[in-house]
């Protein structure tokens, strides 16, 4: 498969826990606004369908839905009538009676992954959500070979590497960042975070953080699409909603060199990490 240029866009939007309606409308409305904007590779939020901040299981399982429910079915149907790869968050009622905090990507063909996050964050832990344990899927599309993982799991370098060895060129990633304080003028950690995981795995990875306050709680807003030298390459606009577009070449992510006798995949000594991986 020969990759060709492609417009990534990240819609940065805000979601009301509950409002399943109103929240699938800002989701399509987006959708629509990023597609018209020229990008064929559109991510959104964590939970997206949802929100996040639930009271208890009973709220959150009023609003979870199949990977075969409306939303889903939604969300194909656009990528279907504007070809399109959308990558976006949902609270996922599973077939075994468990509640999932995962992402789906659907193209033009129809659903093509679902993840469930493996690493669940504070409160998701409370008897809420339950943890994936599959790796990250990598997917391939007509613009190159696209991995999905959901916020949290971003501080797991092993598990971005995992996406990366499986042949990822670019990460797609859901997130519900809170928002935190940080020393004045400083990048907020998260987005220097996925700053490194790119640059360490040669890969391009884009961001889709939310806005809006919600239960007390306000969101860093920090949506980016990071190049893989890990230099991002889209403006970084804090809080507000928006859309972030850029254009990239996933082929640039297939060749792993970074000086002409250096490779972040070939020089790896994995009998080395066991410490790391099975601790």
């Amino acid at each position: 498969m020969t990759a060709s240029p492609v417009r990534v866009g990240c819609c940065q939007v805000s979601v009301t826990v509950g409002d399943t309606l109103g929240n699938r409308a800002r989701v399509r409305a987006a959708i629509e606004a990023a597609a018209d904007a020229g990008a064929r590779i559109i991510v959104l939020p964590e939970l997206a369908n949802s929100g996040y901040l639930f009271a208890d299981l009973a709220e959150l399982r009023a609003v979870a839905e199949p990977a075969t429910g409306p939303s889903v079915r939604e969300w194909e149907q656009l990528a279907q009538e504007r070809d399109l790869v959308i990558v976006v968050g949902f609270a996922e009622a599973g077939d075994d009676g468990l509640i999932y905090n995962s992402a789906v990507l659907v193209d033009k063909t129809g659903r093509r992954a679902v993840y469930r996050k493996a690493h669940l964050w504070d409160r998701e832990k409370d008897n809420l959500f339950t943890a994936g344990s599959a790796a990250p899927p990598v997917v391939e599309t007509p613009w190159g070979r696209i991995g999905v993982a959901i916020c949290y799991d971003l501080e797991f370098p092993e598990w971005v590497r995992s996406a990366a060895l499986d042949g990822a060129e670019l990460l797609c990633c859901p997130v519900n960042w809170p928002l935190y304080p940080r020393p004045a003028g400083e990048r907020p950690s998260e987005i220097v975070k996925v700053q490194a995981n790119a640059a360490v795995n040669r890969m391009f990875i884009a961001v889709a953080d939310r806005t809006g306050p919600e239960r007390g709680q306000h969101w860093l807003g920090g949506s980016v699409v990071v190049d893989a030298y890990g230099f991002p390459l889209t403006h970084i606009t804090l809080g507000d909603e928006t859309m972030l577009l850029a254009d990239i070449d996933l082929a640039e992510a297939r060749a792993k060199g970074i000086s002409a006798r250096n490779d972040v995949h070939a020089d790896r000594r994995p009998s080395l990490y066991s410490r790391v991986t099975d601790s």
